[in-house]
């Protein structure tokens, strides 16, 4: 019954992957895609995005961390799938799912689920050019412009090696808007035996529960839900064995965003950092009241110590949205 840290690009670094598997409940994260084109990546390329690799793949509370690839050049995705194994990587995760028009455009992300014979080619170069005791697992979608091509594309990435395949619930053209559709990957399941990881719209422990039921997955992978409530996997683990868990307070919360800004200041200039802090602000406002109420202000702010200073401003919870 694992849980693990969705790859959201832009947002789910090195950092925040510390801060967030500090909180604990996370069996699992994986890095932002390292897009592969026409050229070879040098190994810093690689550094950037999982500095983990220089700790034998693990966060410093000892969670293990997946490269992932895009890409649609099945020889230059085998060639760089090596040399991450080469570098450390323990995992090498395909990315099939991205939504992202600039991304689709040229190939890479959900667009590839129109040819499921070329998701088997890249999968399988990968597979190939990987050492056997490193894993090749992919993530996915339902489909690109409708939820029909789930079971076609898990199937030609089960022929080509991919141990685990993770299913976003919906298709690029749904977006993120709900529902997510967890009846349609328990479909996939059933018709795969490479073993199928649930994802999409899970925000809360009911929600956790409820997708877990409709899917038939014993593994689920959160984005969104962990960003917003950077304490939801402790509490899904602390219910899957019958505990009780006190929720997050907001000085918690903003503990933890002064600790990610700390560690985003060795790698960003500071207006990049205020970004970042807002993106997570951004998604907290889904979690916590407080977040929601400061946000009109801490939106307008471009500057770190400002931003760190409005987080601590006292404001009134209100309704709990940590149900």
């Amino acid at each position: 019954m694992r849980i693990i840290l969705a790859p959201m690009e832009g947002l789910v670094d090195a950092p925040i992957r510390e801060t967030l598997t500090r909180v604990g409940g996370i069996d699992r994260c994986v890095t932002e895609f390292i897009r592969v084109t026409h050229g070879m990546l040098p190994p810093r390329i690689f550094y950037k995005y999982a500095p983990e690799l220089h700790s034998q793949a693990l966060t410093q509370v000892g969670t293990p961390v997946a490269v992932q690839l895009l890409g649609s050049n099945p020889e230059m995705m085998g060639r760089h799938g090596a040399q991450a194994a080469e570098l450390g990587a323990t995992q090498v995760d395909i990315n099939f799912g991205c939504p992202a028009k600039t991304v689709n455009k040229h190939k890479g992300g959900c667009v590839l689920m129109r040819e499921p014979e070329l998701m088997y080619a890249i999968a399988a170069a990968v597979r190939k050019a990987v050492p056997p005791e490193v894993p090749v697992t992919a993530k996915m979608r339902l489909g690109y412009d409708d939820r029909s091509m789930g079971v076609a594309c898990a199937q030609a990435l089960e022929a080509a090696g991919a141990s685990e395949i993770v299913i976003h619930a919906r298709s690029k053209v749904d977006g993120y808007k709900p529902p997510a559709y967890w009846e349609e990957i328990a479909k996939v399941r059933e018709a795969v035996t490479s073993h199928v990881i649930a994802n999409g719209e899970i925000w809360t422990v009911a929600d956790y529960w409820r997708c877990r039921e409709v899917s038939g997955c014993d593994d689920v992978m959160i984005g969104r839900g962990l960003i917003a409530r950077p304490d939801l996997a402790a509490r899904i683990k602390a219910s899957q064995r019958g505990e009780n868990f006190e929720p997050m307070t907001w000085a918690e919360a903003v503990a933890l965003v002064r600790e990610y800004a700390a560690a985003l200041q060795t790698r960003l200039e500071d207006k990049f950092v205020t970004g970042r802090i807002k993106q997570w602000l951004n998604y907290l406002r889904q979690g916590f009241a407080e977040a929601e109420a400061l946000w009109p202000q801490a939106r307008k702010i471009r500057e770190v110590a400002p931003m760190l200073a409005c987080l601590d401003q006292p404001v009134s919870a209100g309704d709990s949205r940590a149900a």
